[in-house]
Protein backbone atom coordinates (compact mmCIF):
# COMPACT_ATOMS: atom_id res chain seq x y z
CA UNK A 1 0.00 0.00 0.00
CA UNK A 2 1.36 3.47 -0.85
CA UNK A 3 1.88 5.84 2.09
CA UNK A 4 -0.22 8.88 1.32
CA UNK A 5 0.51 12.29 2.75
CA UNK A 6 -2.11 13.79 5.12
CA UNK A 7 -4.82 15.92 3.55
CA UNK A 8 -5.38 18.13 6.61
CA UNK A 9 -3.78 21.63 6.58
CA UNK A 10 -0.85 22.33 8.89
CA UNK A 11 -1.78 22.93 12.54
CA UNK A 12 -3.20 26.40 13.08
CA UNK A 13 -3.86 27.01 9.36
CA UNK A 14 -7.09 26.62 7.43
CA UNK A 15 -8.41 25.52 4.05
CA UNK A 16 -11.14 27.68 2.51
CA UNK A 17 -13.38 25.67 0.19
CA UNK A 18 -15.46 27.61 -2.35
CA UNK A 19 -18.53 28.00 -0.12
CA UNK A 20 -16.51 29.49 2.74
CA UNK A 21 -14.45 31.55 0.34
CA UNK A 22 -17.67 32.99 -1.06
CA UNK A 23 -18.69 34.12 2.43
CA UNK A 24 -15.29 35.69 3.04
CA UNK A 25 -15.32 37.45 -0.34
CA UNK A 26 -18.70 39.00 0.41
CA UNK A 27 -17.68 40.08 3.93
CA UNK A 28 -14.39 41.65 2.94
CA UNK A 29 -15.88 43.15 -0.20
CA UNK A 30 -18.24 45.18 1.99
CA UNK A 31 -15.31 46.35 4.12
CA UNK A 32 -13.19 47.33 1.09
CA UNK A 33 -16.13 49.39 -0.16
CA UNK A 34 -16.41 51.35 3.10
CA UNK A 35 -12.67 52.01 3.19
CA UNK A 36 -12.53 53.24 -0.37
CA UNK A 37 -15.58 55.48 0.10
CA UNK A 38 -13.53 57.23 2.77
CA UNK A 39 -10.52 57.67 0.49
CA UNK A 40 -8.32 54.86 1.84
CA UNK A 41 -5.99 53.43 -0.82
CA UNK A 42 -4.98 49.78 -0.85
CA UNK A 43 -1.34 48.69 -0.65
CA UNK A 44 0.54 45.45 -0.05
CA UNK A 45 4.04 44.37 0.92
CA UNK A 46 6.25 41.28 1.23
CA UNK A 47 5.37 38.44 3.55
CA UNK A 48 9.05 38.23 4.56
CA UNK A 49 10.70 41.09 6.46
CA UNK A 50 13.93 41.47 8.45
CA UNK A 51 13.27 39.86 11.83
CA UNK A 52 14.76 42.92 13.55
CA UNK A 53 11.82 45.19 12.77
CA UNK A 54 9.51 42.99 14.85
CA UNK A 55 12.05 42.33 17.59
CA UNK A 56 12.53 46.05 18.09
CA UNK A 57 8.99 47.33 17.70
CA UNK A 58 6.28 44.67 18.06
CA UNK A 59 6.71 43.82 21.73
CA UNK A 60 8.28 40.99 23.68
CA UNK A 61 5.43 38.50 23.31
CA UNK A 62 5.54 38.58 19.51
CA UNK A 63 9.32 38.79 19.24
CA UNK A 64 10.16 36.07 21.78
CA UNK A 65 7.24 33.67 21.52
CA UNK A 66 5.28 34.08 18.29
CA UNK A 67 7.74 34.95 15.52
CA UNK A 68 8.45 32.50 12.70
CA UNK A 69 12.04 33.15 11.62
CA UNK A 70 14.42 31.74 9.03
CA UNK A 71 18.00 32.35 8.01
CA UNK A 72 18.78 32.67 4.31
CA UNK A 73 21.78 31.02 2.65
CA UNK A 74 23.43 34.44 2.82
CA UNK A 75 22.95 34.60 6.59
CA UNK A 76 20.11 37.15 6.58
CA UNK A 77 17.54 36.68 9.37
CA UNK A 78 13.99 37.03 8.05
CA UNK A 79 10.57 36.55 9.61
CA UNK A 80 7.11 35.75 8.34
CA UNK A 81 5.18 38.91 9.13
CA UNK A 82 3.14 38.56 12.33
CA UNK A 83 1.47 41.92 11.63
CA UNK A 84 1.52 44.64 8.97
CA UNK A 85 2.22 47.85 10.89
CA UNK A 86 6.06 47.68 10.91
CA UNK A 87 5.98 46.89 7.17
CA UNK A 88 3.79 49.85 6.31
CA UNK A 89 5.94 52.10 8.51
CA UNK A 90 8.96 50.99 6.46
CA UNK A 91 7.08 51.69 3.23
CA UNK A 92 5.89 55.11 4.39
CA UNK A 93 9.38 56.08 5.55
CA UNK A 94 10.95 54.91 2.29
CA UNK A 95 8.53 56.88 0.16
CA UNK A 96 7.91 59.89 2.42
CA UNK A 97 9.36 62.42 -0.04
CA UNK A 98 6.84 61.49 -2.72
CA UNK A 99 3.76 61.24 -0.48
CA UNK A 100 1.28 64.02 0.23
CA UNK A 101 0.52 63.72 3.94
CA UNK A 102 -1.74 62.83 5.56
CA UNK A 103 -2.25 59.54 3.73
CA UNK A 104 -4.97 56.96 4.28
CA UNK A 105 -3.87 53.43 3.43
CA UNK A 106 -5.36 49.98 3.93
CA UNK A 107 -4.28 46.42 3.27
CA UNK A 108 -5.49 42.85 3.75
CA UNK A 109 -2.39 40.72 4.42
CA UNK A 110 -2.10 37.23 5.80
CA UNK A 111 -0.02 37.14 8.97
CA UNK A 112 1.69 34.36 10.91
CA UNK A 113 2.14 33.92 14.65
CA UNK A 114 3.11 30.83 16.61
CA UNK A 115 -0.05 30.72 18.73
CA UNK A 116 -1.72 27.90 20.66
CA UNK A 117 -4.70 27.28 18.33
CA UNK A 118 -8.03 27.93 20.06
CA UNK A 119 -11.27 29.78 19.43
CA UNK A 120 -10.35 33.18 18.02
CA UNK A 121 -6.64 32.33 17.56
CA UNK A 122 -4.87 30.46 14.78
CA UNK A 123 -1.33 30.49 13.42
CA UNK A 124 -2.15 32.04 10.05
CA UNK A 125 -4.80 34.71 9.76
CA UNK A 126 -5.90 37.50 7.45
CA UNK A 127 -6.23 41.01 8.79
CA UNK A 128 -7.58 44.25 7.36
CA UNK A 129 -5.26 47.09 8.36
CA UNK A 130 -6.36 50.73 8.08
CA UNK A 131 -4.04 53.61 8.99
CA UNK A 132 -3.77 57.38 8.69
CA UNK A 133 -0.17 58.64 8.52
CA UNK A 134 1.24 62.14 8.84
CA UNK A 135 -1.06 63.98 11.24
CA UNK A 136 -1.26 64.54 15.01
CA UNK A 137 -4.80 65.92 14.80
CA UNK A 138 -7.56 64.45 16.97
CA UNK A 139 -9.63 64.41 13.78
CA UNK A 140 -7.65 61.31 12.84
CA UNK A 141 -8.98 59.53 15.93
CA UNK A 142 -12.50 60.64 15.07
CA UNK A 143 -12.17 59.41 11.50
CA UNK A 144 -10.84 56.04 12.65
CA UNK A 145 -13.70 55.63 15.14
CA UNK A 146 -16.25 56.61 12.48
CA UNK A 147 -14.63 54.17 10.07
CA UNK A 148 -14.98 51.31 12.56
CA UNK A 149 -18.68 52.04 13.03
CA UNK A 150 -19.20 52.29 9.26
CA UNK A 151 -17.39 48.99 8.64
CA UNK A 152 -19.34 47.14 11.30
CA UNK A 153 -22.57 48.68 10.03
CA UNK A 154 -21.78 47.54 6.48
CA UNK A 155 -21.78 43.96 7.80
CA UNK A 156 -25.24 44.42 9.34
CA UNK A 157 -24.10 45.06 12.91
CA UNK A 158 -26.12 47.52 14.98
CA UNK A 159 -24.51 49.72 17.68
CA UNK A 160 -25.84 47.50 20.50
CA UNK A 161 -23.86 44.51 19.18
CA UNK A 162 -20.41 45.98 19.73
CA UNK A 163 -18.60 48.72 21.62
CA UNK A 164 -15.39 50.69 21.11
CA UNK A 165 -13.48 51.02 24.39
CA UNK A 166 -10.67 53.59 24.26
CA UNK A 167 -7.89 54.88 26.48
CA UNK A 168 -4.77 57.04 26.25
CA UNK A 169 -1.55 55.53 27.55
CA UNK A 170 -0.39 58.98 28.66
CA UNK A 171 -3.54 59.43 30.74
CA UNK A 172 -3.01 56.02 32.29
CA UNK A 173 0.68 56.77 32.94
CA UNK A 174 -0.33 59.93 34.76
CA UNK A 175 -2.92 58.06 36.83
CA UNK A 176 -0.43 55.35 37.76
CA UNK A 177 2.39 57.71 38.73
CA UNK A 178 0.43 60.64 40.20
CA UNK A 179 -2.37 58.72 41.95
CA UNK A 180 -1.13 55.18 42.56
CA UNK A 181 2.51 56.14 43.10
CA UNK A 182 4.00 53.74 40.54
CA UNK A 183 7.66 54.47 39.79
CA UNK A 184 9.06 54.97 36.29
CA UNK A 185 10.86 51.62 36.59
CA UNK A 186 7.67 49.81 37.57
CA UNK A 187 5.50 51.42 34.87
CA UNK A 188 6.10 48.92 32.02
CA UNK A 189 5.30 45.97 34.30
CA UNK A 190 2.17 47.65 35.62
CA UNK A 191 1.06 48.33 32.05
CA UNK A 192 1.38 44.61 31.37
CA UNK A 193 -0.59 43.87 34.54
CA UNK A 194 -3.38 46.23 33.44
CA UNK A 195 -3.45 44.62 29.99
CA UNK A 196 -4.19 41.26 31.66
CA UNK A 197 -6.58 42.67 34.27
CA UNK A 198 -9.82 41.28 32.84
CA UNK A 199 -8.27 37.91 32.02
CA UNK A 200 -6.98 37.11 35.53
CA UNK A 201 -8.58 36.57 38.94
CA UNK A 202 -8.01 38.99 41.80
CA UNK A 203 -5.61 36.73 43.69
CA UNK A 204 -3.33 36.38 40.69
CA UNK A 205 -3.49 40.12 40.03
CA UNK A 206 -2.65 40.89 43.63
CA UNK A 207 0.28 38.45 43.63
CA UNK A 208 1.62 39.93 40.40
CA UNK A 209 1.29 43.46 41.78
CA UNK A 210 3.20 42.43 44.89
CA UNK A 211 5.90 40.91 42.70
CA UNK A 212 6.26 44.23 40.92
CA UNK A 213 6.68 45.95 44.27
CA UNK A 214 3.26 47.53 44.79
CA UNK A 215 1.89 47.69 48.33
CA UNK A 216 -1.59 46.45 49.24
CA UNK A 217 -2.72 50.06 49.43
CA UNK A 218 -1.35 50.78 45.94
CA UNK A 219 -3.07 47.67 44.58
CA UNK A 220 -6.40 48.81 46.04
CA UNK A 221 -5.92 52.27 44.51
CA UNK A 222 -5.03 50.70 41.16
CA UNK A 223 -8.21 48.62 41.33
CA UNK A 224 -10.20 51.76 42.06
CA UNK A 225 -8.88 53.87 39.18
CA UNK A 226 -9.26 51.06 36.64
CA UNK A 227 -12.96 50.76 37.45
CA UNK A 228 -13.63 54.51 37.66
CA UNK A 229 -14.31 55.06 33.96
CA UNK A 230 -14.54 58.63 32.72
CA UNK A 231 -14.58 59.94 36.32
CA UNK A 232 -10.84 59.28 36.38
CA UNK A 233 -10.28 62.27 34.11
CA UNK A 234 -11.36 64.63 36.89
CA UNK A 235 -8.37 63.50 38.99
CA UNK A 236 -5.71 64.02 36.30
CA UNK A 237 -3.58 67.17 35.75
CA UNK A 238 -5.03 69.65 33.26
CA UNK A 239 -1.81 69.71 31.23
CA UNK A 240 -1.97 65.96 30.68
CA UNK A 241 -5.57 66.18 29.51
CA UNK A 242 -4.87 69.15 27.22
CA UNK A 243 -2.28 67.07 25.37
CA UNK A 244 -4.60 64.11 24.90
CA UNK A 245 -6.36 63.60 21.57
CA UNK A 246 -8.71 61.16 23.27
CA UNK A 247 -9.91 63.85 25.69
CA UNK A 248 -10.57 66.07 22.66
CA UNK A 249 -12.65 63.29 21.11
CA UNK A 250 -14.60 62.88 24.36
CA UNK A 251 -15.31 66.62 24.28
CA UNK A 252 -16.53 66.56 20.67
CA UNK A 253 -19.67 65.46 18.86
CA UNK A 254 -17.99 62.09 18.27
CA UNK A 255 -17.94 61.20 21.98
CA UNK A 256 -20.80 58.72 21.54
CA UNK A 257 -18.64 56.58 19.23
CA UNK A 258 -16.48 55.35 22.12
CA UNK A 259 -16.42 54.55 25.83
CA UNK A 260 -13.46 55.73 27.90
CA UNK A 261 -11.93 52.72 29.67
CA UNK A 262 -8.70 52.99 31.74
CA UNK A 263 -8.15 49.22 31.39
CA UNK A 264 -7.45 49.36 27.65
CA UNK A 265 -3.67 49.26 27.17
CA UNK A 266 -2.86 47.06 24.15
CA UNK A 267 0.21 44.85 24.32
CA UNK A 268 2.12 46.12 21.30
CA UNK A 269 5.09 48.25 22.27
CA UNK A 270 4.78 50.87 19.54
CA UNK A 271 1.53 52.49 20.73
CA UNK A 272 2.26 55.85 22.36
CA UNK A 273 -1.06 57.50 23.27
CA UNK A 274 -4.57 56.62 22.04
CA UNK A 275 -5.38 52.90 22.21
CA UNK A 276 -8.71 51.17 21.64
CA UNK A 277 -10.38 47.80 21.30
CA UNK A 278 -13.68 46.77 19.76
CA UNK A 279 -15.69 44.31 21.87
CA UNK A 280 -18.59 42.00 21.12
CA UNK A 281 -21.40 42.70 23.58
CA UNK A 282 -23.07 39.28 23.19
CA UNK A 283 -22.84 37.10 26.34
CA UNK A 284 -22.03 34.19 23.99
CA UNK A 285 -18.94 35.90 22.58
CA UNK A 286 -17.97 38.62 25.06
CA UNK A 287 -14.43 39.27 23.89
CA UNK A 288 -12.22 41.73 22.05
CA UNK A 289 -12.68 41.52 18.29
CA UNK A 290 -9.86 43.82 17.16
CA UNK A 291 -8.07 46.99 18.15
CA UNK A 292 -5.46 49.59 17.40
CA UNK A 293 -4.02 52.89 18.45
CA UNK A 294 -1.73 55.82 17.77
CA UNK A 295 2.04 55.62 17.26
CA UNK A 296 4.21 58.70 17.08
CA UNK A 297 7.61 57.21 16.32
CA UNK A 298 7.21 53.87 14.54
CA UNK A 299 8.93 55.16 11.40
CA UNK A 300 11.99 56.08 13.50
CA UNK A 301 13.43 52.65 12.73
CA UNK A 302 13.85 53.82 9.15
CA UNK A 303 14.09 57.63 9.11
CA UNK A 304 14.82 60.68 11.26
CA UNK A 305 11.59 62.23 10.00
CA UNK A 306 8.82 61.92 12.58
CA UNK A 307 5.73 60.51 10.90
CA UNK A 308 2.83 60.01 13.34
CA UNK A 309 0.12 57.53 12.61
CA UNK A 310 -3.02 55.89 13.93
CA UNK A 311 -4.75 52.74 12.80
CA UNK A 312 -6.11 49.30 13.58
CA UNK A 313 -5.99 45.69 12.44
CA UNK A 314 -9.25 43.72 12.03
CA UNK A 315 -8.56 39.97 12.04
CA UNK A 316 -10.69 37.53 10.08
CA UNK A 317 -11.08 34.87 12.80
CA UNK A 318 -12.75 36.99 15.48
CA UNK A 319 -14.72 38.91 12.85
CA UNK A 320 -16.32 35.76 11.42
CA UNK A 321 -17.00 34.53 14.97
CA UNK A 322 -18.80 37.83 15.62
CA UNK A 323 -20.91 37.49 12.47
CA UNK A 324 -21.79 33.87 13.33
CA UNK A 325 -22.75 34.86 16.89
CA UNK A 326 -25.14 37.55 15.67
CA UNK A 327 -26.40 35.52 12.68
CA UNK A 328 -25.01 38.10 10.26
CA UNK A 329 -22.85 35.74 8.20
CA UNK A 330 -23.90 35.92 4.54
CA UNK A 331 -24.85 32.74 2.71
CA UNK A 332 -22.44 31.37 0.09
CA UNK A 333 -23.23 32.53 -3.43
CA UNK A 334 -24.51 29.93 -5.86
CA UNK A 335 -22.17 28.43 -8.42
CA UNK A 336 -24.01 30.09 -11.29
CA UNK A 337 -27.02 32.22 -12.19
CA UNK A 338 -27.86 30.33 -15.35
CA UNK A 339 -26.76 27.18 -17.16
CA UNK A 340 -26.88 26.85 -20.96
CA UNK A 341 -27.45 23.24 -22.04
CA UNK A 342 -27.08 21.98 -25.63
CA UNK A 343 -29.32 18.98 -26.25
CA UNK A 344 -26.72 17.32 -28.51
CA UNK A 345 -22.96 17.70 -28.96
CA UNK A 346 -23.45 19.32 -32.35
CA UNK A 347 -25.04 22.34 -30.63
CA UNK A 348 -22.08 22.97 -28.31
CA UNK A 349 -20.90 25.97 -30.35
CA UNK A 350 -24.44 27.37 -30.35
CA UNK A 351 -24.59 27.00 -26.55
CA UNK A 352 -21.25 28.78 -26.25
CA UNK A 353 -22.60 31.66 -28.31
CA UNK A 354 -25.66 32.00 -26.05
CA UNK A 355 -23.50 31.73 -22.93
CA UNK A 356 -21.28 34.49 -24.28
CA UNK A 357 -24.27 36.82 -24.59
CA UNK A 358 -25.30 36.11 -21.00
CA UNK A 359 -21.79 36.60 -19.60
CA UNK A 360 -21.41 39.87 -21.48
CA UNK A 361 -24.55 41.01 -19.64
CA UNK A 362 -22.88 40.16 -16.31
CA UNK A 363 -24.69 36.90 -15.62
CA UNK A 364 -22.65 34.04 -14.14
CA UNK A 365 -23.12 31.33 -16.74
CA UNK A 366 -22.10 27.67 -16.97
CA UNK A 367 -22.05 25.30 -19.92
CA UNK A 368 -21.47 21.54 -19.56
CA UNK A 369 -17.93 20.33 -20.19
CA UNK A 370 -19.15 16.75 -20.62
CA UNK A 371 -22.66 16.56 -22.02
CA UNK A 372 -25.07 14.16 -20.33
CA UNK A 373 -28.76 13.49 -20.73
CA UNK A 374 -30.95 16.59 -20.36
CA UNK A 375 -32.53 15.38 -17.11
CA UNK A 376 -29.12 14.94 -15.46
CA UNK A 377 -27.98 18.35 -16.68
CA UNK A 378 -31.11 19.96 -15.22
CA UNK A 379 -30.40 18.25 -11.86
CA UNK A 380 -26.78 19.42 -12.01
CA UNK A 381 -27.94 23.01 -12.72
CA UNK A 382 -30.33 22.89 -9.77
CA UNK A 383 -27.55 21.70 -7.43
CA UNK A 384 -25.33 24.49 -8.71
CA UNK A 385 -27.91 26.97 -7.41
CA UNK A 386 -28.84 28.30 -10.84
CA UNK A 387 -32.26 29.94 -11.08
CA UNK A 388 -32.61 29.45 -14.83
CA UNK A 389 -31.47 27.21 -17.64
CA UNK A 390 -31.34 27.88 -21.34
CA UNK A 391 -31.92 24.74 -23.43
CA UNK A 392 -30.51 24.81 -26.96
CA UNK A 393 -32.42 22.31 -29.11
CA UNK A 394 -32.02 21.73 -32.82
CA UNK A 395 -35.50 22.78 -33.94
CA UNK A 396 -35.47 25.89 -31.76
CA UNK A 397 -31.99 26.88 -32.93
CA UNK A 398 -32.93 26.45 -36.59
CA UNK A 399 -35.84 28.83 -35.94
CA UNK A 400 -33.60 31.37 -34.15
CA UNK A 401 -34.92 30.45 -30.70
CA UNK A 402 -33.89 28.79 -27.42
CA UNK A 403 -35.97 27.51 -24.51
CA UNK A 404 -35.70 29.39 -21.21
CA UNK A 405 -36.74 27.48 -18.10
CA UNK A 406 -37.12 28.71 -14.51
CA UNK A 407 -35.83 26.07 -12.12
CA UNK A 408 -38.00 27.27 -9.23
CA UNK A 409 -41.28 27.27 -11.19
CA UNK A 410 -40.37 24.58 -13.76
CA UNK A 411 -42.10 26.76 -16.33
CA UNK A 412 -40.44 27.18 -19.71
CA UNK A 413 -41.03 29.02 -22.97
CA UNK A 414 -39.34 29.57 -26.30
CA UNK A 415 -37.45 32.85 -26.63
CA UNK A 416 -35.70 34.46 -29.59
CA UNK A 417 -31.92 34.28 -29.23
CA UNK A 418 -31.75 38.09 -29.30
CA UNK A 419 -34.11 38.22 -26.30
CA UNK A 420 -32.45 35.58 -24.15
CA UNK A 421 -30.69 38.07 -21.85
CA UNK A 422 -33.93 39.87 -21.00
CA UNK A 423 -35.80 36.62 -20.49
CA UNK A 424 -33.19 35.18 -18.11
CA UNK A 425 -32.77 38.47 -16.24
CA UNK A 426 -36.53 38.63 -15.57
CA UNK A 427 -36.40 35.13 -14.05
CA UNK A 428 -33.51 36.08 -11.77
CA UNK A 429 -35.48 39.04 -10.41
CA UNK A 430 -38.37 36.87 -9.23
Amino acid sequence: MPEYLPTAPAKGTRDFLPAEMSVRTQVFGHLYGVLELRGFLRYDGPILEPAEIYERKSGQEIADQQLYTLTTKGGERLALRPEMTPSVARMIAGNAKSLQFPVRWYSHPNCHRYERPQRGRVREHWQINADIFGSDSANCEIEIFELIHDMMGALGATPDMFGVRANDRNLLSSALTDIVGVTAEQLPQVFTLVDRWEKSDRTKLSDTAAGIGLTDKQFEKLTEILSSGVALLDELPEQVKENSNLVKVLSSGAADLITFDPMIVRGLAYYTSTVFEVFDTSPENRRALFGGGRYSDLASLFTSQQIPGIGFGMGDVTLIDFLDTHELTPKPRSEADVVVIPVVEELTDAAREVAGRLRKAGLRTLTPVELRKLGKELTRADKAGALAVVIVGQEDWDAGNVTVRGLATREQRPVAVDGVVDAVTSLLRV
